[in-house]
């Protein structure tokens, strides 16, 4: 048997001087030793006792390298190059209100994208139906209620490429909607949202399975009014998202999620075009936004504005922050795969997609290969 491609030598979940080889795009065997060479690889990379991990899995993000998910495919491919580049091996691209005309347009964009390069998972419509109050970094005056024309209309232009809709479930017609995008395949946040505890459990139930960027534009935790983070936190179903830059949620809390909800957090960046770009002055769904020291702010009113964060810098936060290196892992690679309907991604078990991370001792990234080849 002859193989692409050996990584050997590597610490690979949890075991050391392990290997993984790549054939056809897939992973085809993985072991411990030199049994490796006994694969004849056309290819063997010495990974020198880095940590090797399966390729990162970002499902909510905006933009990176000074570029929008909302501006079109050339701002689409450049973002998604300076994410890949940090370990982002495949992406959900989260789109920002918008008009229901706007939204059909960039939803079809993605779905074109989509078809021809696999490391484009689909979309995800942060808004328009969020909660005026819970806004952020959305333009209000766009902000509805769903309708079933509306929903409907989106599907048909997302060509079944909508990975996950966020929406607030108290507003009027918002579990209908849920349980008709969960039918259409669609994975339902709640977020941007006035929802109480009750009011989350009801969504649970009609099908939503995440949080949007939980402990952010929702209610918080009280002694005596736990809201939807606790509601989602004791509901088996539903992943968490938590933006782990150590702005939108201390860090130390973000260990405490990882407790309290093993294997369902998934740490996401909601970053904006200015991660893995510089300081300065920006636009989110025609949003003023300004940067400094890596923190963007809306010019008005002053909320914060997604993230400059890359998936890499995620890790070396909440690992700093005392989360074991395992579980870390997972919740960048198999977590949110799995939440929103990939759940051959973020592993790297025989069979599943080649996509891979290679971290030196820092966790920094080193390599990056997806569907086996090098990035």
């Amino acid at each position: 048997m002859s193989v692409d491609r050996v990584i050997h030598s590597a610490l690979l979940g949890g075991e050391a001087d392990s290997w993984v080889a790549f054939d056809g795009g897939a992973v085809a065997a993985r072991g411990s030793g030199q049994g490796w060479r006994e694969l004849a690889p056309r290819d063997a990379v010495d990974a020198e006792n880095g940590c090797l991990a399966p390729g990162f899995v970002d499902i909510h993000g905006h933009g990176g390298g000074g570029a929008s998910y909302d501006d079109g495919a050339d701002a689409i491919r450049l973002a998604r190059a300076t994410h890949l580049a940090h370990g982002t091996t495949r992406a959900v691209l989260s789109l920002v209100t918008a008009s229901i005309d706007d939204l059909v347009r960039r939803v079809g964009v993605v779905a074109d994208l989509a078809g021809s390069d696999p490391t484009i998972l689909g979309s995800h419509l942060e808004g328009p139906f969020l909660d005026p109050a819970h806004k952020g970094a959305h333009t209000e005056s766009l902000l509805r209620a769903p309708d079933a024309a509306s929903v409907d209309r989106l599907l048909e232009a997302g060509r079944g490429t909508i990975r996950q809709v966020t929406l607030a479930p108290e507003l009027p017609g918002a579990l209908e909607a849920v349980r008709r995008l969960v039918a259409a395949g669609v994975a339902v946040a709640v977020g941007h949202t006035d929802a109480d505890a009750d009011a989350a459990r009801r969504a649970f139930d009609a099908g939503a399975t995440i949080v949007t960027h939980a402990f952010n534009a929702m209610r918080g935790i009280h002694h005596r009014a736990p809201g939807p983070v606790v509601a989602g936190l004791r509901d088996q179903r539903v992943t968490l998202e938590l933006i782990a830059d150590g702005v939108h949620v201390d860090l130390d809390l973000i260990a405490v999620a990882f407790d309290a909800a093993p294997g369902r957090i998934a740490l996401v960046t909601d970053a904006m075009a200015a991660a893995g770009a510089s300081d300065g002055r920006y636009r989110l769904g025609g949003l003023a936004v300004t940067v400094h020291d890596g923190v963007a702010r809306l010019v008005e009113g002053g909320s914060i504005a997604g993230s400059t964060l890359t998936q890499d810098a995620a890790l070396r936060l909440v690992t700093s922050a005392g989360v074991p290196l395992p579980s870390a892992l997972r919740a960048l690679t198999a977590t949110p795969a799995t939440a929103v309907g990939r759940p051959d991604l973020g592993r790297l078990d025989v069979g599943s997609p080649a996509d891979a991370v290679l971290l030196d001792d820092a966790l920094r990234v080193r390599r990056v290969w997806v569907g086996g080849a090098a990035a």
